[in-house]
């Protein structure tokens, strides 16, 4: 599909517009799955979503769902989860999902015709043990930093997943550790964002998560920190997820299927 992008050029002797055709690359539609399980602490983890969507072009503000497909989990016990589709949305749910710590799932998706499957272990993650609040950091010496501590267990290879959300930004900020000079020390995942002040409320989830996640994600974030994403930028390498399609391997789907026991913990800036 032709994009076109309108630039306003100023001559040097006429007051004029060049308008530019401009064609951005584009791809049939891929598949996206944003399939994470998180049983959270407290909770008995029966109810779980999975979101399927179509990738779009750059310059696209709507990105598509994918409406009318078939979504089974299945575990090593023979249990099966069918997720329904909630009205038109492309968000499907289950409510009755069994988590169990170390336990092998795989994810069945059926879609144009097209089976895709994935399979994953629900990861256990260790609690923060508390927030450590810093009023002198970043670059100025003035921006808010906090740590959040966590006992890394030892002798056993650990991953982690945070996500630190605040009510002054949109997205949420995501990190990625791993033990490897850590294990089995008290440690701290870190956030900072110039615009805190006291009295916002951070909100701090941490997941457990398997290597092969952890990588998938570190990738993902080196990318985003690396580049702007711009359409005139080298664009970065496709980083695939752990879903393959076994009808179409060409037509292969972005995203990840990522099972983690999880804590949350909200901290009130002081």
């Amino acid at each position: 599909m032709k994009k076109f992008l309108y630039i306003i050029i100023a001559c040097t002797l006429y007051n004029c517009e060049d308008v530019i055709d401009l064609k951005v690359p584009t791809s049939d539609p891929k598949l996206v799955i944003e399939a994470s399980l998180n049983w959270f602490d407290g909770s008995d983890g029966a109810q779980q979503e999975i979101k399927l969507s179509l990738s779009a072009p750059f310059f696209d503000n709507i990105v598509p769902p994918a409406n009318n497909a078939t979504i089974i989990v299945e575990d090593t016990n023979g249990n099966t989860f069918d997720f329904i589709e909630d009205a038109n949305t492309g968000i499907y749910k289950t409510s009755n999902f069994i988590p169990v710590i170390d336990q092998e799932y795989t994810l069945n998706i059926n879609y144009n015709g097209e089976t895709y499957v994935g399979t994953e272990i629900l990861t256990s993650v260790t609690p923060i043990d508390y927030i450590e609040q810093n009023n002198e950091g970043g670059f100025s010496g003035e921006d808010i930093e906090l740590k959040a501590y966590y006992t890394d267990p030892a002798n056993i290879d650990n991953y982690y997943f945070y996500q630190f959300i605040t009510d002054i930004t949109i997205t949420p900020v995501l990190e990625v550790y791993d033990d490897q000079f850590t294990d089995g020390n008290q440690i701290f995942a870190f956030f900072t964002e110039e615009d805190l002040q006291s009295g916002n409320q951070v909100t701090i989830n941490n997941f457990g998560i398997s290597q092969q996640f952890y990588q998938f994600m570190d990738l993902l974030l080196q990318q985003t920190s690396d580049s702007g994403g711009g359409p005139f930028q080298t664009q970065p390498a496709t980083v695939r997820g752990n879903c393959v399609n076994i009808t179409n391997p060409k037509n292969f789907p972005l995203g990840y299927f990522r099972l983690s026991q999880a804590y949350q913990f909200t901290y009130i800036v002081e």
